[in-house]
C-alpha cells in the first residue's frame, strides 16, 4: 500500500517540480548546451524573465489545474477559454502554433483540427509541456483514463496525434512515480498503450540506449522533448541532477526541464527539490486580474489535485 504522506509529497513534487525546472531553464532558451553549467547553478534573471519567474508552460498547467478544480471535472471548452482568455491578454511567451489555435477564432473543438490540417505542422511540446498538474489530476484514474484525459486535453491545441500520445507517456509515467513505482521500468508497458502509429517512434526515444544527441528534430518537437526528459531521469540520481542535465542539452531549455522537473518531482518528491530553487519561484497569470502565484498557493493546489478528479 502506498504511504499517503509520501504520495502527497511525491504529488506536490511533480507540480512544484515542473514549475521549478521552468522557471530555471527559462533564462538559457535556446542557448548553447553546457550554459546552466557554466553559470551559477542557482535561479537568475535573463531573456526577459525575472529571477524565478515562470513562463508559458507553468502558466497553462495552472489555468488546467484551476478548470480541473473549479469545475471538479474534465470541462474541455471551460479550459480552452482559459487559454483564450489568457492568450488575449498578451504573456511573454507564447508557442506560435498555441497562439494561432487560440486566436483563429474558431470554436474549442475545432481550432486545433483546423490549424492541423491547414499548417500540418501541430507537433511541438506545448501539450506536454503544461501536463504536470493534469497528470497529478488524472493519476488515481488508472492507466487508460489518465493517458485518455492527456489526449483529450492536448488536443485542445494540437491536432497532432504524436503530441497527444507523447501527453499521454507523461501522465501515466507521473501517475506510476506518485504510486512509488519505477516509472523507468514501466515504460515498455506504457508504448503498449500508445496509438500503433506512434508507438515505434516513442520506443525510440524512450529506449534505454538512447541519447539526446541522437534526435532526427529540436527539442521543441514532442518527441525529443520527452525523450531528452527521460534521459535526463535515467542518467541521474537525484531531481536536482536531473534538471541540471535537462537544462545544459540547450534548445528549449524551459520545456525540456518543466517536463524533466514533472517527472522528476513525482519520483523523488518536494522534498528532494533545493529550497534555494524554490524560494523565488512565482508564476504571473495574464488575464486574470494579475494574480501572481508563490510557492504556497501552488503547494496548495497540487494537494487539491491529488485527491482527484472525475473524467466526465
Amino acid at each position: 500500500m502506498t504511504d499517503p504522506d509520501a504520495r502527497a509529497g511525491r504529488a506536490a513534487g511533480a507540480v512544484l517540480g515542473a514549475a521549478v525546472g521552468d522557471a530555471l531553464g527559462a533564462p538559457y532558451e535556446f542557448g548553447p548546451a553546457g550554459a546552466f553549467t557554466a553559470g551559477p547553478g542557482e535561479p537568475v534573471a535573463g531573456g526577459g524573465w525575472e529571477r524565478g519567474e515562470a513562463t508559458d508552460d507553468t502558466q497553462m498547467a495552472v489555468l488546467v489545474a484551476e478548470s480541473l478544480l473549479e469545475r471538479g471535472e474534465l470541462d474541455l471548452p471551460d479550459i480552452f477559454d482559459r487559454f483564450r482568455r489568457w492568450a488575449a491578454a498578451d504573456p511573454k511567451d507564447i508557442g506560435i502554433q498555441t497562439e494561432d489555435v487560440l486566436t483563429n477564432g474558431m470554436p474549442w473543438d475545432l481550432a486545433a483540427a483546423v490549424h492541423f490540417n491547414t499548417t500540418l505542422r501541430a507537433a511541438g511540446n506545448g501539450a506536454l509541456m503544461r501536463a504536470a498538474t493534469s497528470a497529478v489530476a488524472f493519476a488515481g484514474a488508472g492507466p487508460r483514463a489518465t493517458m485518455d484525459a492527456a489526449r483529450r486535453i492536448a488536443a485542445l491545441t494540437h491536432g497532432d496525434r504524436a503530441a497527444w500520445e507523447g501527453t499521454a507517456i507523461f501522465h501515466e509515467l507521473v501517475r506510476l512515480a506518485l504510486d512509488g513505482a519505477d516509472p523507468l521500468a514501466a515504460i515498455p508497458a506504457t508504448l503498449a498503450e500508445v496509438h500503433p502509429d506512434h508507438r515505434e517512434r516513442y520506443a525510440t526515444v524512450l529506449a534505454p540506449d538512447w541519447h539526446p544527441d541522437r534526435a532526427t528534430e529540436a527539442n521543441g518537437a514532442v518527441w525529443p522533448c520527452l525523450g531528452s526528459a527521460v534521459w535526463a531521469l535515467r542518467t541521474t540520481g537525484d531531481y536536482r541532477s536531473a534538471v541540471h542535465a535537462a537544462i545544459d542539452l540547450g534548445g528549449d531549455t524551459d520545456t525540456v526541464a518543466a517536463v524533466t522537473g514533472g517527472l522528476a518531482g513525482a519520483r523523488y518528491g518536494l522534498a528532494a527539490i533545493p529550497e534555494s530553487w524554490l524560494e523565488p519561484l512565482h508564476v504571473p497569470l495574464p488575464g486574470f486580474g494579475g494574480r501572481v502565484l508563490r510557492v504556497a498557493e501552488l503547494l496548495a493546489m497540487a494537494e487539491e489535485l491529488a485527491a482527484g478528479i472525475r473524467e466526465s
